[in-house]
């Protein structure tokens, strides 16, 4: 069976790159006025289904679900809990439970990341990294803190962006009607040891939130009118910087401004999966009172 834990980690990418977006008036797109890019605080629930398979990927069926939790606002950081549990099939019919548990405090005023990640195979923990990360003092790189396989400390080069961030500068892409964004990304998964470059490209922008919503989506209504934007997302490895060469892996969805996701598909190459919004919950907007980013990260 294809190796699950690489595919847990590119699903924590997956759950920062679809789920914190801009919540704003319809007009915002492509020509209208800009403005500041604020993130909705919410929940969302995504059933997870094999989208294919190639033949000799070793997998048959994908059954699961993914829940993913934003809190917080720009000026006192954004909190994110993410959980990711599927049964993988193999073609012999033996089956495999993967539950990957991710929790992340960002500081994007500050430019500051602490992760946590916890990767559980049949309830039993395979794999945990704890850290803290920030740009070095005077130097082109960022300085990483590790509590979590081991304690240790690390400089990795260049000035990446951390997740909240990333997304900050995908929807002001978005809104302005570009149409490709590269960036680095650093989101403390891989132990914690490595940045990636990304390639987004960015389709044309609609407003008909219903002709790309599943029916039972309680609050489908809410989204009427919202633009949105369909969107995919390469993650490369860093050595392969400048040259024609195939994602590590790629994330296809619909982005819409309020916050919401929909139609993710996770492209791993020798198989897909797909993530089809269930549920979405609206928690109240912050009032941004200060010190209220300062707690512990909390978990889904």
């Amino acid at each position: 069976m294809t190796e699950p834990v690489r595919h847990g980690r590119a699903v924590t990418r997956a759950s920062a790159a679809v789920t914190a977006f801009a919540f704003l008036a319809p007009a915002a797109l492509a020509g209208a006025p800009q403005h500041a890019v604020q993130f909705a605080p919410h929940r969302a629930i995504y059933d997870i289904t094999l989208a294919r398979a190639a033949t000799g990927s070793g997998v048959t069926e994908v059954e699961g679900r993914m829940v993913y939790e934003l809190q917080g606002s720009r000026c006192e950081g954004y909190t994110q809990n993410m959980r990711f549990v599927t049964r993988m099939t193999s073609q012999d019919g033996s089956q495999q439970l993967n539950d990957l548990r991710t929790s992340s405090f960002e500081d994007v005023a500050d430019k500051r990341l602490r992760f946590n990640s916890a990767q559980f195979r049949d309830q039993e923990l395979v794999e945990q990294t704890s850290g803290d990360a920030r740009p070095a003092h005077g130097a082109s790189a960022i300085d990483v803190e590790l509590t979590a396989p081991e304690a240790r400390k690390l400089r990795l080069e260049g000035r990446p962006m951390f997740p909240m961030r990333h997304s900050e500068e995908l929807v002001s892409e978005a809104r302005a009607g570009r149409h490709h964004f590269v960036a680095d990304l650093y989101d403390g998964s891989e132990k914690g040891e490595k940045v990636y470059m990304t390639s987004a490209v960015i389709g044309r922008g609609s407003t008909a939130a219903g002709a790309v919503l599943p029916a039972r989506v309680v609050d489908r209504a809410k989204l009427a009118g919202v633009a949105s934007w369909p969107v995919s997302v390469g993650y490369f490895e860093p050595q392969q910087a400048g040259k024609d060469a195939v994602p590590a892996y790629e994330l296809s969805f619909r982005l819409f401004e309020n916050g919401v996701s929909s139609g993710l598909v996770i492209d791993y190459g020798e198989f897909a999966v797909r993530g089809e919004l269930a549920d979405v919950t609206y928690f109240p907007a912050s009032d941004c009172r200060e010190g209220a980013g300062a707690g512990a990260v909390k978990r889904p």
